[in-house]
């Protein structure tokens, strides 16, 4: 065992890479946030779930799970002797819960969660391991309408914080497959045309493509639409599509059509050929962006859930939605001079104020870092420094 005092040994309190400690006032910042999220989630009638962070390894990472098996943490439980994993995301723990606990429930179920997850890597833009996580899921229908809600309450959750403008990226994880796998060209053709349309290359895609039929056409044109939803939709819709793909075309233009219908001031964009990054989405799949360069917020779409169950959900990502929301005022903090009777400091604390009782005569307001001071029965600000 390594001796503490030796020089080789750890700073106290190293954690591992990708771990941190969140402080005050970010701690109680990320806090709010999510519990705003969640009001904001039960306004709609989404009813909270709280799985464990561990599971047996097989039910956790069946269905969608499978997604980030690479991603998870395996441990073996001392009482079982099988093995467990501890999450890398939540939306297969619903599921598990929708398919089981609840399973004799009324279909569709609308479920939200908040909590930690773990990761076995970071990236580089975001080398964070464990990290929050808030959403909702929709489990137990197929119609457009449920994709729909579940991108406009995610919204809508979004903008009650006080995040705007908010955009919907769009993108269609199976129209790229679908297209190359109804191609007829070699294995290894469709392979490069899929890292092509995965870079944005056009000029690679239009070259690989040249020989093959339809796709020829269609996809440089898929390729060149994205953007704004209704050129892009438009652009799918003159596109010579195989029924398969103008299947999810048509699928897509009713989603989008009911997305209007519940939040018409969204910004909606279209990526009719990106599928990168999906790999478990059945369907449409979404991107939720705030202002300027605040990143992904959320993302989601539709999915199988266990059993074949439709189903279609959004996780919000609560530590980019506390940069891209605009700073809550800090609390106001009320130093009470020893001997101030309880009845005082309750009343103060209704009015929206922390109170700091003095335990002795040589605790000082600022060393506590509180804003404010009782005095003849008032709270009088403290001057800044």
């Amino acid at each position: 065992m390594t001796d503490p005092a030796s020089p080789s040994a750890p700073p106290a309190g190293l954690l591992p890479a990708g771990l941190m400690d969140l402080l005050p006032p970010e701690a109680e910042r990320e806090a709010s946030l999510v519990e705003a999220l969640m009001a904001g989630f039960a306004s709609h009638g989404y009813e909270r779930v709280k799985p464990p962070l561990l599971e047996f390894e097989d039910s956790l990472l069946a269905g969608s799970g499978a997604a980030v098996a690479e991603q998870t943490f395996r441990l073996m439980d001392p009482v079982s002797q099988r093995m467990m994993g501890l999450r890398a995301d939540t939306t297969p723990q619903v599921a598990r819960i929708a398919a089981t606990r609840l399973g004799l429930e009324a279909r569709p179920l609308r479920l939200c969660y908040a909590g930690q997850v773990l990761r076995v890597r970071g990236s580089q833009l975001a080398p964070e391991r464990q990290m929050p996580q808030a959403g909702i899921e929709l489990i137990g229908s197929a119609s457009p309408e449920a994709d729909a809600e579940v991108a406009a309450v995610a919204a809508a959750a979004l903008a009650a914080v006080g995040v705007a403008p908010i955009s919907l990226d769009i993108t269609l994880p199976t129209m790229t497959p679908t297209l190359l796998e109804g191609s007829g060209l070699p294995v290894e053709r469709r392979q490069a045309l899929a890292h092509a349309l995965d870079r944005k290359d056009a000029a690679m895609v239009a070259a690989l493509s040249a020989e093959a039929g339809a796709l020829a056409e269609c996809l440089p044109s898929l390729l060149a639409a994205a953007g704004p939803a209704d050129a892009a939709l438009a652009a799918l819709a003159a596109a010579p599509l195989p029924q398969a793909a103008r299947e999810i075309a048509d699928n897509a233009a009713a989603v989008i059509a009911a997305i209007r219908a519940r939040a018409p001031g969204l910004r909606l964009t279209l990526d009719p050929a990106e599928f990168r990054g999906f790999r478990y989405h059945v369907g449409v799949a979404f991107t939720l962006y705030g202002p300027g360069r605040s990143g992904e917020l959320a993302r989601g779409g539709r999915y199988l859930s266990l059993n074949d169950e439709p189903a279609t959900g959004m996780t919000l990502y609560p530590d980019a939605v506390l940069r891209a929301a605009p700073p809550a005022a800090p609390r106001p903090r009320l130093f009470l001079p020893q001997g101030t009777p309880e009845a005082v400091a309750a009343g103060f604390r209704a009015q929206g104020f922390a109170t700091i009782a003095a335990l002795s005569p040589t605790d000082a307001p600022r060393a506590l870092r509180c804003t404010h001071i009782l005095r003849d029965g008032q709270a009088v600000p403290l001057p800044k420094e």
